[in-house]
């Protein structure tokens, strides 16, 4: 496939174009989520609590998959866009060798820790055996489910978003399929419990990555995959590491945060750490398909700037911003006119359903002002320029909210936890755009990442 019309074709059908199909996807994936955990919530409230607390570890290898695969993503395209072919399959190549290794090692670690990490937050047995029990499942489809990932960064790299598209339904789609008939048992399938739910959602991987590797099997693209390109390993691992390290980072946050904040949540109730639990849940919706426009624009940025066409990256920023921000807007209204409805889908607790339809009122207000955090990093990795999008998520996920949330609760009670969202959002989205203006103020005197050091 040519990757010309990434640098010929109008800026807002273009962005379209990469970012619908994982917008779709991205929804369905929230979908399949929320469902996930509606079918977790029927079990009982314990099982949620588990669900919850096992969900940063989860983050935390999700977040090494992907900022890793960013990595590769952004090197592909950069190579992409300087007609540099065999150097974007020897990075694809070495890349999906060291997912399968990423994989490996945080199936043993992640087990490994899980019975010290789960007493950190809950003395209750019933909630300790659950965690457990999902755990040692789930994380043993660590290596499918890093090589998955790092074949849709390789497809998207190549403007393959259909096919990443198809890949990611497919596997929510048999996740959904699978919940209810291996939770609640039917037919020859015995009823498991939430051991059920870690197994769907381990199948529904495979079966994301199983379509990867037939689609490349039997559809050719200029990017390859094979023992002749391995050669050049160590300076290509440098400049995926450079990207990936720091994307990585950036995504692991969030699990440091809900560690830090269900610390700070457990000395008022469990109730409040069932609320962070099903507000991240219910904000996959809302941040995940923003996260499909960043993924469609990635690849463009990267290639557009490895072809120096400087104009048109920085249009290809702007179209994401307004394009996420609308996004935002739905999200924010949702939260405002029916919290109550949103959170009564995951318990049937008076008090969760109260207390969570208060805290999401207010974390809403900063959606909207999000939309610039979450462009302006994404653009940055598409960039090569990874350290800087670290910095943006350093603010919005440790420097800003913990010690605000620590401090307004110790002023107002727990419902300062949920003013520290906001505020937070606020100063990042101010910070992340002038960050990107400084970096971005002379691109004509700027080389390519993966110039730099050659």
């Amino acid at each position: 496939m040519n990757q010309s019309f990434m640098k010929e074709r109008k800026i807002l059908p273009l962005v379209l174009a990469m970012s619908i199909p994982n917008v779709l996807s991205m929804l369905v994936n929230s979908l399949y989520n929320i469902v996930d955990s509606l079918f977790v919530a029927k079990i009982s409230e314990d099982a949620m609590t588990a669900l919850s607390l096992v969900y940063p570890l989860q983050n935390i290898s999700l977040a090494i998959g992907v900022g890793f695969s960013i990595g590769m993503n952004a090197v592909i395209a950069l190579f992409l866009g300087m007609k540099e072919q065999k150097k974007a399959s020897i990075a694809a190549t070495t890349g999906l060798i060291f997912c399968g290794v990423h994989g490996l090692v945080l199936t043993a670690l992640c087990i490994g820790v899980m019975p010290f990490f789960l007493r950190m937050f809950s003395d209750n047995p019933v909630v300790l055996n659950m965690g457990m029990e999902y755990s040692m499942i789930v994380f043993l489809f660590c290596a499918p489910h890093q090589i998955y990932i790092g074949m849709e960064k390789i497809f998207q790299a190549v403007g393959r978003m259909k096919t990443c598209m198809f890949a990611m339904m497919a596997g929510c789609i048999t996740n959904i399929i699978l919940d209810p008939i291996m939770i609640f048992g039917f037919g020859p399938v015995p009823a498991m419990g939430i051991s059920g739910a870690a197994w769907a959602t381990g199948i529904g991987q495979v079966v994301s990555m199983a379509i990867y590797v037939i689609v490349y099997m039997a559809v050719p693209m200029n990017i390859h995959i094979g023992k002749q390109y391995r050669k050049g390993t160590k300076e290509t691992l440098g400049k995926v590491y450079a990207i990936g390290i720091p994307a990585s980072l950036s995504m692991a946050f969030p699990s440091l945060l809900i560690a830090a904040l269900n610390r700070i949540l457990a000395t008022y109730s469990q109730v409040y750490i069932v609320v962070l639990g099903i507000y991240y849940k219910l904000q996959t919706f809302v941040y995940m398909p923003a996260n499909g426009i960043i993924q469609g624009i990635r690849p463009l940025m990267g290639y557009n700037f490895g072809a120096r066409e400087y104009e048109r990256v920085h249009k290809i920023y702007k179209t994401a911003l307004i394009l996420c921000a609308a996004m935002m807007c739905v999200g924010t209204v949702l939260c405002f006119l029916i919290p109550g409805q949103l959170m009564g889908m995951f318990s049937e607790n008076r008090e969760t359903i109260q207390a969570g339809a208060a805290a999401l009122s207010l974390i809403a207000i900063g959606f909207i002002p999000s939309a610039v955090s979450i462009t302006s990093s994404g653009a940055l990795e598409g960039l090569g320029m990874g350290i800087q999008s670290l910095m943006i998520s350093l603010l919005r996920y440790v420097v800003v909210i913990i010690p605000a949330a620590f401090v307004l609760s110790k002023c107002i009670g727990v419902t300062g936890v949920w003013h520290a969202f906001y505020i937070t959002e606020l100063v990042t989205a101010c910070a992340a755009y002038l960050l990107y203006k400084k970096v971005f103020v002379s691109p004509d005197k700027r080389k390519p990442v993966a110039d730099e050091g050659e």
